[in-house]
């Protein structure tokens, strides 16, 4: 089965991106090791983690319809973080703008008539309501804190402990 060469396109470019968001919270993740928080960097690293796999989902779909897969290059974080709370505004817009291209991804699915397609991307569609959410509550949690952010590496390792 192949899928319209302009999905097939939007496919690889999403596939780019989710590197591209790996390759960011990893960044993130070591610049929050460097200011000591070690809980905040290893949620990071699980984000990152996350964000490989999807990319690899992504592959996997475009292998499994037949259609050639194109890796890009992944450029280097643009952010120099800053503040932990500037770190996470990073991350909040990151999958934000994720958000918008999973959207235009699943518009373009609808406008060539390829369900298939439509529906191994509800789930990113999915997903992404959960990324924005988790995102906004950690940035919610991290101005709350202000400046007593030991109280966002507690909640963080009671959450990573509690869901393994």
């Amino acid at each position: 089965m192949m899928i319209p060469e302009a999905i097939s396109a939007k496919l690889n470019e999403q596939t780019t991106a989710e590197f591209e968001a790996s390759h960011k919270y990893l960044a993130m993740a070591c610049a929050l090791d460097q200011m000591g928080m070690k809980i905040l960097s290893k949620w990071f690293v699980r984000q990152a983690a996350e964000e490989r796999e999807h990319a690899m989902q992504f592959i996997d779909y475009l292998q499994q319809v037949g259609a050639s897969v194109v890796l890009d290059a992944v450029p280097k974080p643009k952010e120099k973080n800053r503040t932990v709370k500037e770190i996470v505004q990073a991350a909040l817009d990151s999958e934000l703008a994720i958000t918008q291209r999973i959207n235009e991804l699943a518009a373009l699915c609808e406008a060539e008539n390829d369900y298939a397609t439509r529906s191994f991307v509800n789930k990113f569609v999915d997903e992404q309501v959960e990324e924005v959410s988790t995102m906004t509550d950690l940035l919610e949690m991290v101005e709350l804190a202000g400046d007593n952010l030991l109280q966002i590496e507690m909640h963080l390792q009671y959450e990573m402990t509690a869901k393994g």
